[in-house]
């Protein structure tokens, strides 16, 4: 009888072997999923992204207003007749200097 119950419990054990240190143990199991979690969040920002991205080529593709729009604050650009006036601030440390210097 000793024998018979000392070979199911090594049966039992061997059946659950796979179950905690296996291919698809359960610590595996929970690490894929939280793998697939952080590309679904990741997935999500890449998708909205792009959606902007889509949405500004078409807008540069339909309409000459965003293309006017970049020219003008990435590369400085003004109309023909325009007068472009910078305002330039002075920032605090050189406030500070010019108030020393007097």
């Amino acid at each position: 009888m000793k024998w018979l119950s000392f070979i199911l419990l090594l049966l039992i054990a061997g059946m659950q072997h796979p179950l905690w240190v296996g291919k698809a143990s359960w610590v595996k199991v929970m690490q894929v999923e939280q793998e697939l979690a952080a590309a679904r969040d990741n997935n999500v920002l890449l998708q909205n992204r792009n959606n902007k991205l889509e949405a500004e080529v078409s807008d540069l593709k339909q309409g000459f207003e965003a293309i006017e729009e970049h020219a003008r604050s990435d590369l400085g650009m003004i109309k023909e007749g325009e007068i472009l006036f910078q305002i330039v601030r002075n920032t605090q440390s050189n406030l500070s200097q010019s108030n020393s210097a007097q």
